[in-house]
């Protein structure tokens, strides 16, 4: 008989290294899948897209069910194979509006955190969602909503601790909070908290200095800006371009390295609908920005998360 042979997998490199989330070691860089609804005509390219993310070294995907009426959510549940070993988090707090003025509503009362939770448990197909953040409307960018929908965080997180009390969430988190509503939120086990925040808007310091003291993961939406009209861009200062040029890599990038040297508790979950972007965002992790770059970087003046309204 031929004699055995042994297959020796490797593992694919961490993308930005390790931190931690919800309790299990995890990629610096993951990946946001909101972007993936532009690929609503392709979804054989959505698949491929995520299938090759998690071949990079990408463990943690950020989703919700309101990202496409399930649409986002349905393809990470087709994506994700027996061998992938994937966090899954996703978001409640708005709920799918299709026809409405805005893609989503804000639903953030305790019965209709419930029915969100249900909708991520089916569309995702899983029998407990790893990590479920509040997405509440303290801070950041919201869209209108009426005065019923401005509901006690207490009121909140008793709903949300029953439901990971009853198996149906494994961890909670906060997103678009103030450091007022973290601290209050501290004592329910919070393990990651996600506001806008980056290179031209760092409005949360604070709020990234209470997550270092207390390990909490700080995971930034909009981690290049310039996602709304009148939003600093990341990419557009003069002074990432310089560095990029001189590092040999493109502005992107550097906003991006400069958020994980920023801090160790950053995780990182830049959203793309190329393959060709998704793997430049995660090569981010291997450029060393030096004293030069640190300095000129950190000194660019730092503009509101979001553009005041009118």
């Amino acid at each position: 008989m031929p004699a055995e042979t042994t297959r020796t997998i490797v593992s694919a490199p961490r993308p930005g290294g390790t931190g931690r989330l919800a309790g299990r070691t995890v990629s610096r860089i993951g990946y946001g899948a909101m972007q993936l609804e532009r690929l609503h005509k392709d979804r054989p390219a959505a698949i491929a897209l995520l299938r090759r993310a998690f071949d990079l070294g990408v463990d943690h995907v950020d989703t919700a069910h309101f990202y496409g009426d399930g649409f986002v959510n349905g393809l990470v549940r087709e994506a994700l194979r027996p061998q992938d070993d994937v966090l899954v988090v996703t978001k409640v707090g708005a709920t799918p509006d299709p026809g409405g003025p805005f893609p989503f509503r804000i639903a953030q009362r305790p019965e209709e955190l419930r029915a969100a939770v249900e909708a991520e448990l089916a569309t995702l197909g899983m029998e407990q969602v790893p990590v479920v953040n509040l997405r509440r409307t303290d801070a950041g960018m919201t869209i209108p909503f009426p005065d019923d929908q401005k509901v006690d965080l207490d009121d909140q997180l008793a709903e949300l601790t029953a439901l990971r009390d009853a198996g149906k969430i494994g961890a909670i988190g906060l997103s678009s909070v103030s450091v007022d509503v973290t601290r209050r939120a501290l004592p329910a086990g919070i393990v990651c908290v996600q506001n806008t925040y980056s290179l031209v808007a760092r409005d949360d310091e604070e709020l990234l200095r209470l997550c270092t003291e207390e390990q909490l993961a700080w995971v930034p939406y909009f981690p290049l800006g310039g996602a709304i009209p009148g939003m600093a861009k990341v990419t557009d200062e003069p002074t990432v371009i310089a560095a990029a040029e001189r590092l040999g890599c493109t502005p992107a990038q550097v906003g991006l390295a400069w958020l994980l040297h920023r801090d160790p508790q950053i995780l990182l979950i830049p959203g793309t609908a190329t393959i060709s972007h998704l793997e430049a965002n995660l090569e981010a992790g291997a450029i060393t920005l030096d004293e030069e770059a640190l300095t000129a970087l950190d000194a660019i003046a730092a503009r509101p998360a979001t553009p005041p309204r009118h």
